[in-house]
């Protein structure tokens, strides 16, 4: 039990690197509960989130790529409208309530897991 607390962090970026390399920045799932069981406020936990999915997302494309999986003509039509989201969604955060937050965040879990079963 003390190695699984002692590597805790490493344990949660690589699970959440690979989900993120399997399901395309589905680490945030992963890493967003980790995080905040780990101790970081519910805002802390997603903004800290998004900066690793940012870096594995950065490393699974380069690895898309080398394999012939990526089309970055196509993935780059969605970029302009994504990064407008992005800021929209950064400055949203700032005035929701953390326990607003946290049910839209298990909502839109539960509607994904939803979805995939299905």
């Amino acid at each position: 039990m003390r190695i699984l607390k002692k590597y805790s962090m490493q344990l949660i970026g690589a699970l959440a690197g690979i989900m993120n390399g399997l399901f395309g920045s589905g680490g945030g799932l992963v890493a967003v509960p980790c995080l905040e069981k780990s101790g970081f406020e519910v805002k802390q936990a997603h903004a800290s989130a998004i900066a690793l999915t940012s870096v594995f997302s950065f490393v699974s494309c380069v690895g898309y790529g080398l394999t012939g999986n990526l089309n970055i003509s196509e993935a780059a039509r969605y970029i302009p409208a994504g990064a407008v989201g992005a800021l929209a969604g950064a400055a949203l955060m700032k005035r929701i309530d953390p326990k607003l937050l946290k049910r839209l965040f298990g909502a839109v879990m539960i509607y994904s897991g939803i979805r995939l079963w299905i």
